[in-house]
């Protein structure tokens, strides 16, 4: 097989089928997985639910991860976040002409095995290239199933005054970590991506107690627009108390000198929980249990205040309305 991908790779004859076999198959392979035009699977009785992701990341390979490990890790946490367990996933490759054939094999072992840690199968595919300049490498669709978790019920809308603000890590991290990988600003520092597949974390979560709101994976835009968007689901307001939120040194570093705000930068391996306060606690010490939980938090609360608007509680004892990020401080980070 050639060192680089053709437009012949993707013309569906035998360079195709090479193709196919020797990476995708190579990593994919299981019971369901298919060279029919659909998957075949049993589906369980009850609830179910349904996510699709296109991921564009550049560059496409970044401390802590790449676009193989991301676009398994943004489905599965989709569907985890509506209490669902990830059963089955299938891929969409568009390749640029030229991309290299052993970069495509370290982005196909990296889906094998993120997609193995989450214990979901990888059932169908399709793969097109593009040519040279049409694409930015390598651009990867994702869609999942699950089954939701009986008595789970997750949704923005029912955030309710009184509930608990919840993180599961430091935040921030992902956007950082894609901003220095440009190399754009000349900053050197140690920061590497969150990037993580999550439904062990909702297991454990949902195993304590399913007295759980909201669900949700803090990708574009943070935690910060995740808060805006759960308010104005709710009609709720939120206060956060910044004083609080864990941030990493580093993040807090490179936003300082960029003038970024870190709840408006991506995570890729975060959930926002909102819980009624009696949960809280408890919630906080499973997190912490699980392995990329162990900075977990709670950092704000649910009012009646100022319905739709998110709050923050300064360092100094004031509170002030967070404004809501307009345009694009991050473009091109999932």
């Amino acid at each position: 097989m050639n060192d680089r991908v053709s437009l012949a790779h993707g013309a569906g004859g035998k360079q195709t089928a090479e193709l196919i076999d020797k990476v995708f198959k190579a990593h994919f392979s299981n019971p369901l997985f298919t060279a029919d035009d659909a998957a075949v699977f049993p589906v369980e009785a009850g609830k179910m639910a349904f996510s699709t992701d296109g991921f564009i990341v550049s560059p496409a390979f970044f401390p802590g991860g790449n676009i193989g490990k991301l676009s398994i890790c943004g489905t599965v946490n989709d569907l985890a976040c509506m209490g669902a367990e990830p059963l089955y996933l299938t891929c969409a490759f568009v390749i640029e002409e030229g991309f290299p054939m052993d970069k495509l094999e370290e982005v196909a072992a990296s889906m094998e095995k993120t997609a193995a840690e989450a214990g979901v199968k990888i059932v169908a595919g399709d793969t097109k290239v593009a040519g040279k300049g049409q694409v930015d490498g390598l651009f990867i669709t994702t869609a999942g199933i699950g089954r939701i978790r009986d008595g789970v019920s997750t949704s923005g809308a029912f955030a309710k005054p009184g509930d608990a603000v919840i993180v599961s890590g430091d935040i921030g991290r992902h956007g950082c970590t894609i901003l220095l990988a440009r190399d754009e600003f000349g900053i050197d520092a140690q920061v590497t991506s969150d990037c993580a597949p999550l439904w062990g974390t909702v297991k454990a979560m949902t195993d304590a107690t399913q007295d759980i709101h909201v669900i949700r994976d803090a990708t574009r835009g943070g935690v910060g627009t995740v808060l805006y968007e759960v308010a104005e689901q709710s009609g709720a307001g939120i206060r956060l108390f910044a004083e609080d939120i864990p941030v990493q040194d580093s993040v807090k570093g490179v936003c300082g000198m960029l003038g970024l705000e870190p709840l408006y930068l991506a995570c890729e391996g975060r959930l926002v929980i909102i819980a009624p306060k009696e949960h809280a606690q408890e919630l906080v010490d499973v997190l912490k249990q699980c392995p990329y939980s162990q900075d977990a938090a709670i950092i704000g609360e649910v009012t009646g205040d100022m319905p739709g608007r998110v709050t923050m509680v300064t360092e100094l004892g004031t509170e002030t309305i967070l404004s809501r990020p307009t345009g694009e401080l991050l473009p091109r980070i999932c």
